[in-house]
């Protein structure tokens, strides 16, 4: 039986540790593995979140309330939660990906925390993972600034550049560096009209590729 401090910082009991066993079971380990819980968990996790911020911001409108979703809800926010609950230390990997760093992968711990919340809703219902949801959300969404709120880069220097009648930039992933569990990704925003070509870095694709549209946009706007 994996660990249970992950369910006990959530907030929520099993009644079938059997499905608590499952989302905590990554596929290199065996058949009964979380990729199908972690799919429920994905659309529990979206509506869950809409849920939270049209009742806290219900001055908002549409455009916004999506666009804090996206930051709340990406593979990065994910992979950093995930980390909080030291979700690492309870996923069940086979032999090759535990040595690799599996424990550690971005993409596995994210994976695993919406398979959680796939089996917390199979087990307990909306409200019980609605509850966890909230309870490991809290922080961010007390956090979140209606007034200063901001676009992401790419929308920002995507929005700037169809204001001129100019071409959506073009992302070129240029390298990537580090062992696979621990991995850094370096991306080139190009703008082919204003001859700019702006690379940004992060840990995952994502990350570096709104890092270079931030870099990109400061060279096009002089900021």
């Amino acid at each position: 039986m994996p660990p249970s401090a992950p369910t006990e910082s959530l907030g929520h009991v099993f009644r079938r540790p059997e499905l608590l066993r499952q989302a905590l079971t990554h596929r290199s380990f065996g058949a009964d593995h979380n990729e199908r819980l972690e799919f429920i968990g994905d659309s529990i996790l979206n509506c869950a979140i809409a849920l939270a911020l049209y009742r806290r911001f219900p001055q908002l409108p549409e455009g916004e309330l999506s666009r804090i979703r996206a930051n709340l809800v990406n593979k990065d926010m994910l992979y950093r939660l995930a980390r909080t609950l030291d979700l690492g230390g309870a996923i069940r990997l086979g032999e090759g990906e535990l040595k690799s760093g599996g424990a550690s992968r971005p993409s596995i711990l994210a994976d695993a925390l919406e398979a959680m919340f796939g089996a917390i809703f199979l087990d307990g219902g909306f409200d019980a993972v609605d509850a966890a949801i909230s309870r490991l959300y809290a922080g961010e969404i007390a956090g979140i600034d209606p007034t200063g709120l901001a676009k992401d880069p790419k929308t920002r220097l995507q929005e700037w550049l169809q204001g001129r009648k100019l071409a959506v930039p073009q992302y070129e992933v240029a390298a990537v560096r580090g062992e696979s569990h621990l991995q850094t990704f370096d991306v080139v925003c190009r703008i082919p009209a204003l001859d700019i070509a702006a690379t940004g870095s992060g840990p995952s694709r994502r990350a570096a590729e709104q890092a270079a549209a931030a870099a990109a946009y400061a060279r096009a706007t002089g900021g």
